[in-house]
């Protein structure tokens, strides 16, 4: 992978705050001719620095109003443990962040579902049915005080 310099830190903020821009006005916005813009664009896709293009939702719009923030422990953390684990989790739908922790709790998930009945079908036919699972501790949030999928490049 090449070293990413400032201008495809400016395709990068000007991409993460709207990924419909035109190549036309991305060039226009970091200084660069159409070309040159979308080549750099191609290689920021093919190093991975750019993963896809997305279209933000709002859940409760579409019937999935809550979010439970679950804390998982497992009994054992042995590699093939981890693997198997996220291997279930990358399967299932209602689970749209899942994050391997240090401190206490081995993982930290987000379950976007539409009512607490939901909730409850995902941990009983879901997450309790895995193996080494110690424990699952879940809070529910009340409402959301920031959401951004844009990464502080400065």
């Amino acid at each position: 992978m090449r070293a990413i310099d400032q201008i495809d830190r400016k395709i990068i903020a000007a991409v993460q705050n709207d990924g419909r821009i035109t190549t036309q006005d991305l060039a226009q916005k970091v200084g660069l001719s159409p070309s040159p813009c979308a080549r750099r664009v191609r290689l920021l896709e093919e190093d991975g620095v750019i993963k896809g293009y997305t279209a933000v939702i709002d859940q409760k719009k579409v019937g999935l109003p809550i979010s439970a923030f679950a804390s998982i422990k497992l009994e054992r953390q042995r590699e093939e443990d981890l693997d198997r684990f996220g291997k279930a989790v990358a399967r299932w739908p209602e689970v749209v962040d899942c994050y391997l922790m240090t401190g206490r709790q081995d993982y930290l998930m987000r379950i976007v579902v539409r009512d607490l009945e939901a909730y409850e079908r995902f941990l009983k036919d879901k997450l309790t049915r895995l193996d080494n699972v110690a424990s699952i501790e879940t809070s529910f949030a009340l409402g959301q005080v920031k959401r951004s999928d844009v990464l502080p490049l400065s």
